[in-house]
């Protein structure tokens, strides 16, 4: 039998892992790591890029600001959680708000150091970053265009600190990120949808609760329609390799997403397609292995030498 200290303890573990949402970091790591090595930087071997010092540290201060952009996130929506997801509330109150604010702090100076260790214009963007995600967890998230559109820069802005470490301007990371773009937009229209019950009670302006639900399909399917343009533009590009077929695997799912969210009504229902853009995405992060697999055979060749 565990201890009750045991016991106490896995469950402060798992409940500051559901705050911090440990499975979004994860990913977050996964593609900063995978794109330094496929995009940023496929000259170089993979030894030489894991070990990279700089590179390590921009990974560590971005899991630190996104860990406490969560936390901060759910201090403030603990109203709107426990309507709208009750069974994660109670996992994450295990863990008392003022433990959180704590983690929160110490989280944002271990993440500003990280910045500093890099230089100081890293440190800035860390910054500058903390700042927006608290800007935005308190005021910017209760009104519909600001809340929707800081939501989906503020999600993909730390993947693209590694973008700026490298200096890798090619267009196609540009069509890359258009790309992103348009399907966090749409998965955060999604959430908003699933959670409009929380944001009327708690005076939250979000996208569906100011212009109805109607436009919000209308909005998203309108963005769904556009990522086919990056897609057209990626596909002419010979430097996207196998990954065309992962492309090919999107536009069937999220040309079925558009059908679907028409015909949808149920807050179940936009909680599985929100879901499904999740997975979408994760597919995405690992299909960057196949940008150009003689990559991986020279990488794998090289380690071996």
């Amino acid at each position: 039998m565990l201890s009750f200290k045991l016991k106490r303890f896995i469950f402060k573990f798992f409940s500051l892992l559901s705050v911090i949402r440990g499975y979004n970091i994860l990913v977050l790591v996964l593609a900063q790591y995978l794109a330094a090595i496929f995009i940023f930087s496929p000259k170089k071997y993979v030894r030489s890029i894991v070990l990279d010092v700089d590179l390590f540290y921009i990974v560590l201060a971005s899991i630190c600001v996104v860990a406490s952009g969560y936390i901060i996130n759910n201090f403030y929506d603990v109203k709107v959680d426990r309507i709208n997801r009750p069974l994660k509330s109670n996992l994450d109150n295990y863990v008392k708000q003022s433990t959180k604010l704590k983690l929160y702090f110490t989280l944002n100076f271990i993440g500003f150091v990280f910045g500093y260790l890099i230089s100081w214009k890293a440190a800035l963007f860390f910054a500058s970053y903390i700042f927006a995600i608290w800007f935005y967890s308190h005021k910017l998230k209760k009104y519909p265009f600001t809340g929707l559109v800081s939501a989906t820069v503020l999600t993909i802005l730390p993947f693209f600190a590694v973008f700026v470490y490298y200096k890798n301007f090619s267009k196609i990371i540009f069509v890359h990120a258009v790309f992103l773009f348009l399907v966090l937009m749409v998965r955060e229209l999604l959430k908003d949808l699933q959670n409009m019950k929380g944001a009327i009670v708690n005076d939250y302006a979000t996208f569906p609760v100011f212009y109805g639900e109607k436009k919000t399909k209308q909005l998203s399917i309108f963005l769904l329609v556009l990522t086919l343009f990056p897609v057209i533009i990626l596909f002419s590009y010979p430097a996207l390799s196998y990954m065309r077929y992962y492309f090919y695997f999107a536009l069937i799912v999220l040309i079925f997403l558009g059908f679907y969210l028409w015909n949808s009504t149920e807050t179940n229902q936009y909680r599985m397609m929100h879901n499904v853009l999740k997975v979408l995405l994760l597919i995405g992060v690992f299909s960057l292995i196949f940008i150009d697999t003689s990559l991986i055979v020279e990488k794998v060749i090289h380690r071996l030498n």
